[in-house]
């Protein structure tokens, strides 16, 4: 079985109530699931399975709880009453049957071995359209010219974009006048927020 000794410091270290709670889980799920593993995760217990996360237990002060990691694998009927899906666990009379919770961590293990469809990427965008103003401004200062070439497409499209949205005249000759400056010191569009 694929046990580590945390898990079972783990358990040795919770109050009295909590200990019988906690290590009939651990052999429940150990039966249900005997290729899962165990580690430590956020101070707690945790199974994962093929290295992904799939359920957790605790401990608290009154109660102990045992949930799946993926809270949409099984509804109990107690979720909400505490952390899991099984509520808070103040006893093993908490709990159904050792072969209902087992056929319930049997179908979670099939739920996360099912393989979900990856999101398709967004298109990469393509290159900013700069702005005829932002243009003629840059061909007649060489040193923002070389930085606004020298940044990543995204810094560009951030420029041309702040500028092109720009309705008035004043206000579009204004941005420029600052773009410029600020792409002659090196400087990025949103270089106040860079440290915040």
């Amino acid at each position: 079985m694929n046990r580590d000794p945390r898990v079972d410091a783990y358990i040795a270290g919770r109050a009295p109530f909590a200990q019988p709670i906690l290590s009939w889980l651990r052999e429940r799920f150990h039966a249900a699931v005997p290729e899962a593993e165990e580690t430590i995760k956020w101070s707690h217990p945790f199974f994962t399975l093929g290295g992904k996360p799939f359920a957790n237990m605790a401990s608290f002060k009154a109660h102990a709880s045992f949930g799946f990691w993926n809270r949409q694998d099984n509804e109990t009927g107690r979720e909400g009453e505490g952390m899991g899906q099984f509520g808070r666990i103040e006893s093993l009379a908490d709990l159904p049957d050792a072969a209902e919770v087992e056929r319930l961590i049997r179908e979670a293990a099939a739920k996360l071995g099912e393989s979900k469809p990856a999101r398709p990427r967004a298109a990469p965008k393509g290159e900013a359209e700069v702005p005829p103003e932002l243009a003629e401004a840059l061909a007649a200062d060489d040193a923002a010219a070389a930085t606004f070439d020298g940044f990543p497409p995204s810094c560009r499209r951030e420029y041309c974009d702040w500028i092109a949205e720009a309705k008035r005249p004043e206000t579009r000759a204004k941005r420029v006048g600052d773009a410029v400056a600020w792409m002659r010191e090196g400087k990025r569009r949103n270089w106040k927020y860079e440290n915040c």
